[in-house]
């Protein structure tokens, strides 16, 4: 799901494609990306797209006349620029949105087509699609800590419920978390203050890097090839690879479609935490260390 650098990196690459433009014509694919009807998706053909925001993980697009389009692409909705009247070709397509000088296309892989459209009038309108996360950058210590205690829950989810943070999903929070070098499962009422201080700079800086990165590229070209797994991150999505911090071999934690990725090195004093798949396979034999997992794996 693109995340609070991946919305940023969109914004700074529609910024100069579409602000003080008319929106043309609206074209849906889909009947089921629009997730409202009123104000009416015709309502806002003609007008100029006056700003653009970030609302959590949604993109929301202001036009004249105080309207809002508000795109949420979920977990693989993803924005492309195409020429004027480009055609919505396959099932992956679900939307364009034509401006004159090129159509912002909306795209969803997969069958389970989860993004959303919203059609919102005012600053009220905005606020009801608002999860009401904290913005890390607009917080200090002590909010940031008051967000995440205010239920005792794991590091992980914490950082994850949009809630309680905005824009930080599965990709950042495990980045995030191996630069503070604290376990993704230590519960949020059981941290000292200093590693509340290294929670708190680990987060705006490991987002401020990617977040200039992100958008120095979209400057470069419009942001085709959006992803939660780059090289270059420590972490995330580096299972069995080396840390970059100390060469342990990267872990995860696998539920559902999702798994955390750390350095139990670096992250939990060495101690390998249990993944529900293979915890239940291995019962009392699970490793605990990572001296115990590679000799398993060498049976």
């Amino acid at each position: 799901m693109p995340e609070l650098p991946d919305i940023a990196a969109y914004i700074t690459a529609l910024e100069p494609r579409i602000v003080a433009q008319p929106l043309i014509r609206v074209r849906l694919a889909s009947p089921f990306l629009l997730r409202t009807a009123q104000p009416p998706i015709k309502s806002v053909e003609g007008r100029v797209v006056r700003e653009l925001r970030r609302v959590g993980k949604r993109i929301a697009i202001g036009v004249e006349g105080n309207l809002w389009l508000v795109l949420h692409l979920m977990i693989a909705g993803r924005l492309h620029w195409r020429l004027p009247g480009a055609k919505l070709a396959g099932r992956n397509s679900l939307a364009a949105f034509d401006f004159p000088n090129g159509s912002l296309v909306l795209t969803e892989a997969g069958t389970k087509h989860r993004a959303s459209l919203h059609v919102l009038t005012g600053e009220e309108g905005l606020r009801s699609i608002d999860p009401g996360g904290i913005d890390i950058f607009a917080s200090d210590l002590s909010s940031f800590r008051d967000a995440l205690t205010f239920e005792n829950r794991t590091l992980k989810r914490a950082l994850t419920d949009p809630r309680v943070v905005s824009g930080i999903g599965n990709a950042y929070s495990d980045e995030i978390l191996h630069a503070a070098q604290l376990s993704p499962i230590a519960l949020t009422r059981k941290l000292e203050a200093h590693e509340w201080e290294r929670l708190f700079a680990a987060a705006r800086n490991t987002l401020k890097v990617w977040i200039d990165r992100l958008r120095t590229e979209a400057e470069a070209g419009f942001p085709e090839k959006v992803t939660a797994f780059r090289k270059e991150m420590a972490v995330h999505g580096r299972y069995g690879q080396p840390c970059p911090k100390c060469g342990a071999k990267i872990q995860r934690i696998r539920y559902a479609d999702n798994e955390t990725n750390y350095c139990a090195r670096c992250q939990t004093g060495g101690k390998v935490l249990a993944d529900r798949a293979l915890s239940r396979l291995l019962g009392s034999d699970w490793p605990r260390t990572l001296e115990e997992l590679e000799v398993l794996k060498r049976r």
